[in-house]
């Protein structure tokens, strides 16, 4: 696919079959596409096969053509309008990341254009390439390179363009922002000048050069947030403020407990109210109604029993996850198994075991889910905040039974995600989990567009959760401190950051699936929290026992020379040993690495062992993550992460009774208040000499580790769970 194809699809497209063309296998319909361009400069870039699989990852159901099946590979594309916009597609998402802005960079810096020229189109469906979603933290390596490269694509074709119309080599043209210059007459040429009353497709190589980072002008810069004024004056529209003529407001009818089976309900009542439709498709009920005040009558006028079935409280939590595993661990979440455990046990001089417990907690957006949904005959359009629009899109044809292709999803930049907007959950087999579904099935039933927004309890009790987990470790050094042997255990919470990145010789790292009673999926930087907090928790243990500073034990036993620059950049700035703990008042610190990045924390704590009062007086963060896009918004993501980890190491936590969840409101659950953030310092290690890498994630795995062995630096208190004081500072049991 990758040639030059010149094609005047504005005069005759129909005689133009793109129908094997990957490209198109994301539902495009490319008459009315190519219309919404008008006239200009179309690029298309088409990534070989192992980019596009690199691209699309592996796992999970699959939006796209065929009921989920997998593109081979992916495209972006690049329109540049006759009016000197330059329209740029992705399927990715804003959830707040601002990829918006780095994205826009991305093109800037290879075009080259100005940022204000450049208009991002991004995750809808019917407009935008296939993509897997925006999670874990993939958009910069994968989405920013592949943008760069269509930029320096749709560059190149320019130069063609102009070398034409001024009729001289290529090589004798300058590049301006958004123009072409031939020096030695001076007469120039904007891209606007040379794409107007144009219509070329080109399909282009990845051959064009790209500017090294060391040389970045756009990109590697700080740029303010595209549209900021927009989100701080309240002009952003969200899913919750879309409205569509004739909208109607829906409401779900919820099971009274997990796992509960609805056996009867009676509709009557709410279906005789002024307005109201009722939709009753087996354990899916919902109501819209003209208004919101009116729909929650109708919900509560449902007269619904159930059948309810007990199930682990979260008192029961950890011995449940550790009696029903469900299999033997291994190779699932990059597990390590070197050397012979029992062989580097004996060869220990100082020996620990100990066992780690992680809680549910949940992701607590700003906003909740959120949707609406309107037919046009059999063609439905979903505007819905989620990371996954094609993965919604697959969802809503197969629960509605309808082809992909009569499914459009708009995503509006979306009030964060966490990695808990990916997709709904399934209840009893069906898709009453996710706000996408639910609106579609009572705007089909209305006849009219609906919208549903979850409430605040809703979003508490019916998303799914940070996996809860159990990590057992066992590990040895000899007295001078080197690791000798470790052995280390997760079950439940997962695979990432399973493997240690210290110089061990006898090594077993394991992930193990168990049953669990709520419903779990992707949150934040994923397991890797739950498992630097065991590891940086239990490598400061043993520094301890060794007593040696925790500093010079890592770095005796790290050889990684990133991870090793983190570590040593965090505590220059934090002053590392330069103050002497006292009771009541310590340090801590961790490290770690995930999706390619780097991250240290050191963290300055207080604890009061008589009221239990813990404050978080300061924390330092080093991060590196290859080359830097936007050092401000970065700095910005770094801080986000910290305060999002304090809530998770410090007090977030579900509680369950064994029906149903018991703290499901913001005045139960206990999130960071500006009361409990510390004097945040944050170091960027900008390496221009490495590709950049995500920085969504890894950022929130080093905080909990740090305050909990700050804590243990303060009072001499071991705290092995998170969260560590949940209601104050309490000795362990």
């Amino acid at each position: 696919m990758n040639h030059f194809d010149p094609l005047p699809f504005a005069l005759e497209p129909e005689r133009y079959e793109l129908a094997d063309d990957p490209m198109f296998s994301t539902g495009v319909d490319r008459r009315e596409f190519f219309k919404t361009l008008g006239c200009g400069l179309v690029v298309l870039f088409l990534l070989d096969s192992a980019t596009a699989q690199q691209e699309t990852g592996g796992g999970g159901r699959r939006g796209g053509r065929g009921g989920g099946a997998r593109p081979t590979e992916i495209s972006a594309w690049i329109h540049i309008g006759a009016d000197g916009t330059v329209s740029v597609f992705t399927g990715k998402a804003e959830v707040g990341q601002n990829a918006r802005t780095s994205l826009t960079q991305a093109v800037a810096e290879e075009l080259p254009v100005p940022p204000d020229q450049i208009k991002l189109i991004m995750a809808d469906t019917k407009l935008v390439p296939f993509d897997m979603g925006t999670f874990g933290s993939q958009t910069t390596p994968n989405m920013f390179p592949q943008l760069r490269r269509v930029g320096a694509a749709a560059r190149e074709a320019l130069l063609d363009l102009a070398a034409a119309h001024f009729q001289v080599e290529r090589a004798s043209l300058k590049l301006a922002e958004g123009a072409i210059i031939r020096p030695d007459t001076g007469a120039k040429i904007t891209f606007a000048e040379l794409t107007k009353g144009q219509n070329l497709v080109k399909s282009v190589t990845d051959a064009a050069p790209l500017h090294p980072a060391t040389d970045w002008k756009i990109a590697g810069t700080s740029r303010a947030k595209i549209g900021g004024p927009d989100y701080v004056t309240g002009r952003h529209q969200y899913a919750s403020d879309i409205k569509r003529p004739g909208m109607l407001h829906g409401k779900i009818l919820r099971p009274v407990a997990y796992n509960a089976t609805l056996t009867s309900v009676d509709t009557r009542a709410a279906a005789a109210l002024p307005g109201v439709t009722v939709v009753h498709e087996g354990d899916f009920v919902g109501v819209a109604a003209p208004d919101s005040l009116q729909a929650a009558r109708a919900l509560d006028a449902l007269v619904a029993e159930w059948q309810t079935s007990p199930q682990p409280s979260s008192q029961d939590l950890y011995a449940y996850l550790k009696e029903h595993v469900t299999n033997g661990g291994g190779g699932r979440g990059g597990g390590q198994n070197a050397g012979s455990v029992t062989e580097g046990l004996a060869l220990a001089e100082i020996k620990q075991v100990a066992t780690y417990n992680i809680a549910y907690i949940a992701h607590a957006p700003l906003e909740p889910r959120a949707a609406v949904a309107e037919w046009t005959g059999d063609q439905l359009t979903v505007w819905t905040g989620t990371q996954r629009p094609f993965g919604i899109r697959g969802d809503l044809a197969q629960a509605l039974g309808v082809p992909e292709e009569r499914v459009r999803v708009i995503v509006p930049d979306t009030g964060s995600g966490y990695g808990g907007k990916h997709a709904g959950s399934k209840y009893a087999g069906d898709y009453t989990g996710d706000p996408a579904v639910e609106a579609a099935r009572l705007a089909r039933a209305a006849g009219r567009p609906v919208r549903v927004v979850w409430t605040r309890e809703e979003e508490f009790t019916w998303s799914y959760f940070r996996p809860a987990g159990v990590i057992d470790i066992a590990s040895g050094i000899t007295k001078e401190g080197r690791l000798t042997a470790w052995e280390f255990h997760n079950y439940n919470s997962g695979g990432s950051g399973l493997p240690t990145p210290y110089n061990v010789p006898h090594v077993k790292s394991q992930f193990h699936a168990t049953a669990y009673p709520l419903k779990q999926g992707s949150y934040r930087g994923l397991a890797a929290t739950a498992n630097h907090f065991a590891r940086e928790c239990h490598m400061d243990e043993l520094a301890r026992l060794a007593k040696i500073d925790p500093l010079a034990f890592r770095l005796l036993n790290l050889t990684d020379p990133r991870l090793r620059a983190v570590l040593e950049a965090a505590a220059k700035t934090f002053g590392w040993g330069a103050s002497v703990p006292r009771p009541g008042h310590g340090f801590g610190l961790a490290g770690g690495t995930e999706k390619g990045s780097y991250v240290a924390a050191c963290a300055e704590v207080t604890a009061d062992r008589q009221t239990g009062a813990v404050r978080v007086l300061r924390t330092v963060t080093a991060f590196e993550c290859g080359a830097i896009v936007n050092p401000d918004q970065l700095k910005n993501q770094v801080e986000g992460a910290v305060v999002m980890g304090l809530g998770g190491a410090l007090f977030e936590a579900m509680e369950f009774d064994k029906l149903r969840i018991t703290n499901p409101r913001f005045s139960e659950y206990r999130v960071p208040r500006f009361a409990d953030i510390p004097t945040q310092e944050v170091v960027l290690l900008d390496r221009r000499d490495l590709p950049s890498a995500g920085a969504g994630e890894t950022p929130i795995v080093a905080i909990a580790p740090a305050l909990a062995n700050a804590i243990f630096d303060a009072t001499g208190i071991r705290l092995r769970s998170l969260p560590l004081v949940p209601d104050g500072l309490k000795a362990p049991a």
